[in-house]
């Protein structure tokens, strides 16, 4: 049974599609919405639309960005030798919040998950393997402290040791099951600086 209009309700429905959004979150972002000027309404419309245009992948490090080549990959003063490697862009962003990463990154938007279906094919892996070809010194595999991030960690291990370029992993201090995001910038910073060799 439906309590409000049909496009609060449109809207609600639309909100708690969102990743993290439940019911009651969506309704109060919607009553929100809707209570705004309508100016602002636009606003956040036209953000919206405008990301979904114009946010594609990093040339290099596959991240999301709204240039060919994001803000990390373009600076001059990053180590260009030595790569971590994250399942997703709001991994990235959290050991960004730590300040003291100063490599660059690469992202691959998932893990592998038999259960799932995911396969190696289906994240990022070719487009590491072509970047290992310049002169990289060390990668960071700082996949999740899952099933699927050990799996992925273990696959790209095993991918990269033939090419004699140093793997590590970050240390624990990241708890088993935890996500990278959700995790303050002290224990990540622990975890980078106790990472081992693989």
């Amino acid at each position: 049974m439906d309590y409000f209009s049909g496009y609060i309700s449109a809207l609600i429905e639309q909100l708690s599609q969102l990743p993290g959004i439940g019911t009651k979150t969506a309704q109060r972002l919607a009553f929100h919405i809707v209570s705004q000027p309508e100016e602002k309404a636009k606003r956040l419309a036209g953000s919206i639309l405008e990301a979904r245009k114009n946010v594609r992948y990093c040339k290099e490090c596959c991240t999301l960005t709204d240039a060919e080549i994001c803000p990390i990959c373009s600076n001059s003063r990053r180590d260009k030798q030595t790569i971590m490697v994250v399942e997703t862009p709001r991994d990235l962003a959290a050991y960004e919040k730590t300040g003291k990463y100063e490599g660059v990154y690469h992202v691959l938007h998932g893990a592998i998950s038999p259960m799932l279906g995911i396969g190696p094919d289906d994240i990022r892996l070719r487009e590491l393997m072509k970047r290992l070809a310049g002169d990289v010194k060390e990668v960071i595999i700082a996949t999740n402290s899952s099933l699927e991030g050990e799996t992925t960690a273990m696959y790209i291990s095993k991918l990269i040791k033939p090419t004699g370029i140093k793997v590590t992993r970050i240390a624990s201090g990241v708890p088993v099951g935890g996500d990278l995001e959700n995790i303050d910038e002290v224990t990540l910073l622990r975890a980078l600086e106790g990472r081992t060799q693989l």
